[in-house]
């Protein structure tokens, strides 16, 4: 299967996809990357790959529509099995959404539906939870709202500050995304109302 993985920053989940398909973990084929930001870091991770690129600049556009009837185009172009947001910062508007309902994936460092949007580490320490972590989830037409895949679970410490608890939350994404890319090309995730069955 093929994936398409957008990406707004250092790419360091997207890194973690590259490296599980070298390692033979994950038995996809990474079509492309789009960027909405020329300065990513992921744009060097992907050419070391010899991964595509494609920079699309948000800020290049007067309007979000007209962004995203680029970005539909582009992604229709490459007819991906499954898009993957892998750190992608942008909300994406419903054409695009209903467009790929069901095939595409975001990755989220909190425990949906608890601390959607951003920041959500300095959310879970204000908040003063015990237990934080990450969720990958079918990306629908509410923001960090659709259907869970997987969630893995970060013990919150007494000293953490939003970065710390930031770096273990993303050892957890690293193994929690790729896992949920293999089980939606395996044929394994079944869409029940609100609930994600793996079979």
């Amino acid at each position: 299967m093929r994936i398409v993985v957008l990406v707004s920053g250092r790419g360091s989940n997207f890194q973690a996809i590259i490296d599980n398909i070298a390692a033979g973990n994950l038995s996809v084929t990474c079509a492309e990357m789009i960027t909405d930001n020329p300065r990513a870091d992921a744009i060097q991770r992907a050419r070391e790959n010899g991964i595509t690129v494609t920079v699309i600049d948000y800020h290049a556009y007067s309007s979000r529509l007209s962004y995203e009837v680029d970005l539909l185009s582009r992604l229709d172009e490459l007819r991906p099995d499954l898009v993957v947001r892998a750190g992608y910062m942008r909300i994406i508007g419903n054409e695009i959404v209903l467009a790929y309902k069901g095939r595409m994936i975001n990755i989220h460092p909190s425990l949906l539906p608890s601390f959607p949007g951003l920041h959500a580490q300095a959310q879970a320490l204000e908040y003063g939870v015990k237990v934080s972590g990450c969720t990958v989830h079918f990306v629908d037409e509410e923001m960090d709202g659709g259907p869970v895949i997987l969630q893995r679970c970060v013990a919150v410490r007494d000293d953490d500050s939003e970065e710390t608890l930031a770096e273990r939350i993303l050892l957890e994404e690293h193994i929690a995304l790729s896992h949920a890319i293999q089980l939606f090309c395996d044929g394994k995730l079944k869409i029940c109302n609100r609930r994600v069955l793996i079979l």
